[in-house]
């Protein structure tokens, strides 16, 4: 699963290794304090995730009410905007990579990564929900990993036609507009998306090839997106005609999850993480209290 690595105690693999390179055997209450720390916090973070799936009732697309909603159904793309992985070039309806280099010190170290930001539909047997994966929590099962030479390379995927469960804010606009802010919000969405290839955005915008993008050719790549995303939202617009549905990231904080999960599975981990962090968080906690 694709998810922070806080959430299943990957970080104290980083705080047990921290206290062994210490050499000291006075570092371990701090390490142990330090472990149920983040014990603490993961507990709470997994324990309001459950309750949020739990407690959720799931709605239908087309009855669903304004505000903060769970829906499933399957994934789809919107048609004319074809969506690629960065670096194994799958047709997606979201992506996440991250490429590892390794050093001379024989670990791995992120040299870039990168998320997708556009638009893609979510789909039950009463109609279609516009999802903005700006800013999600996103968990799935579909991963890809390879090495080469000293790189290696990792990708998440979320595919068309697969299970799709979202957690968000639900809101309905007439199909006569897609507000201007959310134009905006998506255009620079977009362009920083085409920021993190620098090698893709010298060769689109690149005019004069002197190796960067001055402020002229920023403006053309500033149009060249605004075009892109009020195709997106015209073509969302046609294929609806009641209005648009969209599911977007909570304005007050809430959780705002994407998964290819059904909410059963998703919910019983997060109650068992919740369970393993609040044991790990009394051990240790009493553990590094006691060797103080």
């Amino acid at each position: 699963m694709h998810q922070p690595g806080w959430l299943s105690g990957a970080f104290h693999f980083v705080i047990i290794a921290v206290a062994i390179q210490a050499e000291s055997a006075e570092v371990w209450p701090y390490a142990l304090l330090a472990m149920a720390a983040v014990s603490f916090i993961a507990w709470v973070a997994n324990y309001r995730r459950y309750r949020q799936i739990h407690d959720l009732p799931t709605s239908k697309v087309a009855s669903a009410a304004q505000g903060y909603v769970e829906l499933a159904g399957h994934a789809d793309m919107v048609a004319g905007e074809l969506i690629s992985s960065q670096l194994s070039f799958t047709p997606c309806c979201w992506y996440s990579y991250e490429i590892e280099e390794k050093t001379s010190n024989d670990k791995w170290q992120t040299v870039d990564s990168g998320k997708s930001v556009k638009h893609f539909f979510l789909v039950d047997d009463t109609g279609r929900c516009v999802i903005s994966p700006d800013g999600a929590e996103v968990l799935t099962h579909d991963h890809k990993s390879w090495q080469e030479g000293d790189r290696r390379y990792n990708e998440w995927l979320l595919l068309p036609k697969g299970v799709l469960y979202a957690i968000g804010e639900f809101a309905t606009s007439t199909a006569a507009a897609i507000s201007t802010r959310d134009e905006r919000a998506d255009t620079g969405a977009l362009l920083a998306e085409w920021k993190q290839d620098q090698k893709q955005l010298l060769e689109r915008f690149d005019l004069d090839r002197d190796g960067k993008v001055d402020m002229k050719e920023w403006e053309l790549a500033r149009l060249q997106a605004r075009r892109e995303v009020r195709k997106q939202h015209g073509e969302i617009q046609s294929r609806s005609v009641e209005g648009t549905h969209i599911l977007r990231k909570p304005k007050d904080g809430r959780l705002f999850l994407l998964a290819n999960d059904l909410p059963d599975k998703l919910g019983f981990r997060y109650r068992l993480w919740s369970w393993v962090h609040l044991n790990i968080f009394i051990v240790a906690g009493c553990a590094g209290l006691i060797m103080l």
